[in-house]
This record gives C-alpha cells, sequence and structure tokens, in this order.
C-alpha cells in the first residue's frame, strides 16, 4: 500500500462517517436501533456498503451517499408504514413471546422461539433473579431481545407491559 494509498483510505473514510452523521441527523437515531428484523436488516447492508465505499476503489463516496440514503430512506418508509398500517405489521414483524410465566418456563415456547433453556437461565441471572418464583414474566421480543419482569413482593404485572403478547393458554 502507497502513502497515497492510505492518504486515500483515510479520507474515505472521514467522508464516509462525515455522510453517515449527516443521515443520521436527517433520518433520526432509529437509523441503528434494532427496533425490528428489517432495522438489524438495514444495519447490516448499511455496514456493508460502508465497507464496500472504504475498501473497494470502484466506489465512490457519491454512490456511498446515495445507497446509504437510499436503504435508511427505505428503512424509515417501511417503520412509517409498520406504525400506521396493522397488516404490514402483521405481515412484516414479529410478535413477542411469553417463555416464562410465574416462575414456570414454557419449553413449547421456547422451542419455537429457539431458544435454549441455558440462554433463559443466562437472561435471569444478567436480571439479577435469585429463585425462579420472582419471575413474573419472561418475553422473548420481536427483536431477538428478552425481557425479564420480576420482583419478590408479588406485585402484579401492569396490562400494558404485556401488549400484543397471546397470554392465552398459559396457565396462571
Amino acid at each position: 500500500m502507497t502513502l497515497q494509498d492510505s492518504i486515500w483510505l483515510v479520507l474515505s473514510v472521514l467522508g464516509i462517517f462525515s455522510i453517515i452523521i449527516i443521515i443520521t441527523r436527517v433520518f433520526g437515531l432509529r437509523t441503528f436501533a434494532k427496533m425490528s428484523s428489517f432495522d438489524f436488516a438495514s444495519t447490516i447492508a448499511v455496514g456493508s456498503v460502508l465497507a464496500s465505499i472504504i475498501l473497494n476503489t470502484d466506489y465512490t463516496l457519491l454512490k456511498g451517499a446515495i445507497t446509504l440514503t437510499a436503504i435508511i430512506g427505505f428503512q424509515t418508509l417501511f417503520s412509517f408504514l409498520v406504525r400506521k398500517n396493522e397488516f404490514i405489521k402483521s405481515l412484516f414483524t414479529n410478535k413477542p413471546q411469553i417463555i416464562m410465566w410465574n416462575g414456570k418456563i414454557l419449553y413449547d415456547r421456547l422451542k419455537k422461539c429457539n431458544v435454549g433453556e441455558d440462554d433463559l437461565i443466562a437472561k435471569l441471572r444478567e436480571a439479577n433473579v435469585h429463585h425462579f418464583d420472582e419471575v413474573k414474566a419472561v418475553i422473548f421480543e420481536s427483536t431477538g431481545d428478552v425481557s425479564v419482569i420480576h420482583n419478590n413482593e408479588n406485585k402484579g404485572i401492569m396490562p400494558q407491559l404485556l401488549k400484543d403478547i397471546n397470554t392465552q393458554h398459559i396457565k396462571q
């Protein structure tokens, strides 16, 4: 690699990161949030484009800027449509699933979500759960994250926290 190549590489990185900052300011912080599988795919696509622009001399900063703007613009349009249209939301987003309820592991749901018991227990430790009896609910979110709702004061769960989650056929 020559000195000129090194300088060009550094300038490309500075240029493309400046473009990313501008795009993020225009489209908002959700640009890189992991709120849905579509957001995740967009983030992967942006990373791939960034790498291509920086490492491939055939790509110009203008091409990269147009590509990144198109990806993030489409992501913004998609998230708008998901918020405004229930059919599109049901078609493209996963529903959160309860995988543990009132201290009991729901093995059939673990299997359905492709989550291992060891993974669940690791999340319980992360949430500082000391005993299964403290767990009110563990939810496998549409993003792939795991949320643990627990307390040892025997408080119930506010219904809004279980909005859009199917609690039917769960033994209380």
